[in-house]
C-alpha cells in the first residue's frame, strides 16, 4: 500500500476511521469522500503531512463519485444505511462507485456488503444489498466483497446501545433473543480491507468474531461486563413484530420492522474470511473493557467485570 492512493467513501464513520487509520499505517495516502467532508477533518492527525486530502461526493450522484475517485490507484466502499431509501445508497450509489473505479482504471476496488445479502431475504435490507454485491460484480468483477457480520468498537450502536439499556432498566426486553449473531471487531474489518486491497483475484469473504451469541446471551454478557444484573425478558416474536410493524418507523424506535424481519436469519458466517485474509479474530472481551467502564455504576473505580461465564452459544 505504500504511497497508493485509495479513495474511501464513507471514510468518516464508525468503521471507516479504523479503515483510514490501517490504510495510513500501511503507508497509502488516503481519500477520504464523504457528503460532508467536515465531519471526517478530525482524521487528519492521524496520517503524515499530504497524507489525507478530503472531498465531497455522494454516491447516488455519479459525477460527485467520479470526480472523487479520479486518480485513484484503489477504491473502498463503504457507505451503508440501516434505514431509509436502501436501493439508492445499496445498489445504485455501490454500482456508481464500481462504474468509476472501472472507468478510472484502479488497480484494486473493495465493497463492504453484510452477512445476510440475499435476493431471497425477508428484509429489503438484506435484498439490497444481495442487489448491491451484483451490481459491483457486473462492472467491477475483480472486486472485493467483503460480507461482515454485526460490527463492534468503541463507537459503535450496537454493544454501545445494549449498554445503556441494561444501565437504565431494571428490566431488559430482548427482541428475537434466539437469534444468533458473530460479532466482529471493528479493527479487524478495517485490517481485511487492507488485506483485500493487496491481494488479486477479488472474490467474497465473510467476516465474523470468534464468538456466536444469541441476542440474549449477548445481553446476558454486556450486563455482566458492566456489574449490572437486570432481568432479561425475551419478547413473543408477535408482539416483537406487531411492536416493529407499529412504531418502527418513528424516530429512534428500537427496531425497525425491517430490521425485525433480518433477525428471521441467523447472522453467522459460514466460512472463516477473517482467517483467509491471515487475520487473528478479536474477541469481545479483548477490547471492550476500555470503554464499558463508562456504564458501571462507579465507572473506572469498579471492580474489574468477570466475563469469563459468558457462553456465547446458549440463550
Amino acid at each position: 500500500m505504500k504511497d497508493r492512493l485509495v479513495t474511501v467513501f464513507g471514510g468518516g464513520g464508525f468503521l471507516g476511521r479504523y479503515a483510514v487509520q490501517a490504510l495510513l499505517a500501511a503507508g497509502a495516502r488516503v481519500r477520504i469522500a464523504a457528503r460532508d467532508p467536515r465531519d471526517a477533518w478530525y482524521l487528519k492527525p492521524l496520517g503524515g503531512l499530504g497524507q489525507t486530502q478530503f472531498v465531497a461526493a455522494d454516491i447516488r450522484k455519479p459525477a460527485t463519485v467520479a470526480r472523487a475517485i479520479a486518480g485513484s490507484d484503489a477504491a473502498v466502499n463503504l457507505v451503508g444505511i440501516l434505514k431509509g431509501d436502501f436501493n439508492a445508497f445499496h445498489v445504485d450509489g455501490a454500482r456508481n462507485v464500481a462504474e468509476a473505479a472501472t472507468k478510472a482504471g484502479v488497480g484494486a476496488f473493495v465493497h463492504i456488503s453484510a452477512i445476510g445479502a440475499d435476493a431471497a431475504s425477508p428484509s429489503a435490507y438484506g435484498r439490497s444489498k444481495a442487489e448491491g454485491e451484483a451490481g459491483v460484480r457486473a462492472t467491477f468483477p475483480t472486486a472485493t466483497i467483503l460480507r461482515p457480520s454485526v460490527v463492534f468498537g468503541r463507537e459503535d450502536a450496537f454493544v454501545n446501545r445494549f449498554a445503556r439499556l441494561i444501565r437504565a432498566l431494571p428490566v431488559l426486553p430482548v427482541v428475537r433473543g434466539s437469534a444468533k449473531l458473530q460479532p466482529v471487531y471493528v479493527g479487524d474489518v478495517a485490517k481485511a480491507i487492507v488485506a483485500a486491497l493487496g491481494r488479486e483475484g477479488g472474490g467474497s469473504f465473510e467476516l465474523g468474531g470468534p464468538e456466536v451469541f444469541t441476542m440474549t446471551a449477548l445481553n446476558r454478557w454486556i450486563a455482566r461486563a458492566i456489574g449490572r444484573d437486570p432481568a432479561i425478558v425475551e419478547v413473543p416474536d408477535g408482539l416483537s413484530r406487531l411492536m416493529a410493524s407499529a412504531t418502527g418507523w418513528l424516530p429512534g424506535a428500537p427496531i425497525t420492522r425491517d430490521q425485525w424481519l433480518m433477525l428471521a436469519r441467523d447472522n453467522v458466517a459460514i466460512e472463516d474470511g477473517l482467517a483467509a485474509l491471515g487475520i487473528a479474530a478479536t474477541p469481545l472481551e479483548a477490547v471492550t473493557e476500555g470503554w464499558l467502564i463508562k456504564y458501571r455504576r462507579h465507572g473506572r473505580f469498579a471492580k474489574a467485570a468477570d466475563t469469563s461465564l459468558a457462553h456465547p452459544a446458549p440463550g
